[in-house]
C-alpha cells in the first residue's frame, strides 16, 4: 500500500460508528468489556495449559496457539477502536495501516489452517488411537505448527506486501468500519483494483475451503467411527469435539461471509458486521467455548480458581 504522489497520502481516516458521544460512551463500556474478557479468557486458557501437566498434550498445545491468535486478533484492532471512541480526529497512519492488515491477514490463515490440524489431532485420536502416540508425537506436532506458519505468511501476508496499492482518498467511509481491512482499503484505490480483488478471491479459495473441507472429511471420518463405539464411550468421543465444531462454526461462517458473501467486493453492511464478529466477538467466545464444554479444561480452571482464591 502506497500514497499517490500527487495527494501525498500519509493517514487514514476512519468514520468509526458514531459521532455522537453518548454513543460513544456506551460502546466504549461495551467494547472495553469485550476486550477484558477476551484477554482474560485467552491468557487463562494459556496459563492453564502452561502451568497443567495434565494439559500437556497435542490437543491443548493447539488450544494455547488458538489463544495466542486471539489475543493477536483483538490487540491488533481494539485498543486503536477504544482510542477513537473519544477521538475527534480518527486517523491511523498508511504504515500502520498496512501493518494492520497484513497482521489481520497472517493471523486469519495461520487460524484457518490451525483449525483444520486440530481437527486431524482429533482424527487420529478417535479414528487411530493405537498410532496416536506416534503420529501426533511432540516433533511431528512443531512441524505442523511451523508449516502452518510458513505456508500462511507465504500465501497471505507475501501476496499483499508484493501487490502494493495507490491510494487516492484516505477516507474509509463505512459507519462501521473501526480498522483497517483489505476489502475496505482496496475500496481508495486511484487504480482498476480488479485483479487485486481476484487474488483475494484465490488466496481465500485456497486459506478458507481447502482447510474446511479437511475439516469435514476428518468429521466424517470420526462421525464414521463414533457410530461403531457403544453408547457408554460414544457421548466421551464425541465431547472432545463439540468444542472444536463449535469454534470452527464460528470462525469459517463469519470469514466466508466476508470474502465470498454476494456483496463482498462491495461496500455492504454483511462485510461490515462480518469482520466485526470474527475480530472482536469470535475471539471472545473461543475460551468460552472451549471451557464450558471441555470437561478437562473446566475441572482444571475450577482447582487453579479454588488455588489462587485461598
Amino acid at each position: 500500500m502506497k500514497p499517490n504522489n500527487e495527494s501525498l497520502i500519509t493517514e487514514v481516516i476512519l468514520l468509526g460508528f458514531s459521532k455522537d458521544p453518548k454513543i460513544n460512551g456506551a460502546l466504549f463500556v461495551l467494547f472495553f468489556a469485550i476486550y477484558v474478557v477476551t484477554f482474560s479468557g485467552n491468557s487463562l486458557i494459556i496459563i492453564l495449559i502452561i502451568t497443567n501437566a495434565q494439559l500437556h498434550k497435542p490437543m491443548y498445545f493447539f488450544l494455547c496457539v488458538l489463544s495466542i491468535l486471539d489475543l493477536c486478533y483483538s490487540t491488533t484492532a481494539l485498543p486503536k477502536l477504544l482510542a477513537d471512541l473519544f477521538s475527534t480526529e480518527r486517523i491511523i497512519s498508511v504504515v500502520s495501516c498496512a501493518l494492520q492488515i497484513y497482521v489481520i491477514l497472517l493471523v486469519e490463515g495461520i487460524e484457518c489452517q490451525l483449525l483444520a490440524v486440530m481437527a486431524y489431532d482429533r482424527y487420529v485420536a478417535i479414528c487411530h488411537p493405537l498410532h496416536y502416540p506416534i503420529l501426533m508425537r511432540w516433533g511431528n506436532c512443531y512441524k505442523l505448527m511451523a508449516l502452518v506458519f510458513i505456508l500462511s505468511f507465504m500465501l497471505c501476508t507475501v501476496p499483499s506486501i508484493m501487490s502494493p496499492i495507490t491510494l487516492c482518498s484516505n477516507q474509509i467511509n463505512h459507519f462501521i468500519h473501526f480498522m483497517c481491512e483489505m476489502l475496505a482499503v482496496l475500496k481508495l484505490s486511484c487504480e482498476d483494483i480488479s485483479s487485486n480483488e481476484l487474488q483475494i478471491f484465490s488466496i481465500s479459495f485456497i486459506i478458507l475451503l481447502l482447510p474446511l473441507v479437511l475439516i469435514l472429511l476428518s468429521y466424517g471420518f470420526i462421525i464414521s467411527s463414533v457410530i461403531k463405539i457403544q453408547s457408554a464411550g460414544r457421548s466421551k468421543a464425541f465431547s472432545t469435539c463439540t468444542s472444536h465444531l463449535g469454534v470452527v462454526a464460528l470462525y469459517f461462517g463469519t470469514a466466508m461471509l466476508m470474502y465470498f458473501g454476494p456483496a463482498s467486493m462491495y461496500s455492504s453492511d454483511q462485510e461490515k458486521y462480518s469482520s466485526l464478529f470474527y475480530v472482536i466477538i469470535s475471539p471472545m467466545l473461543n475460551p468460552l467455548i472451549y471451557s464450558l464444554n471441555n470437561r478437562e479444561v473446566k475441572d482444571t480452571m475450577k482447582k487453579f480458581l479454588v488455588k489462587i482464591t485461598h
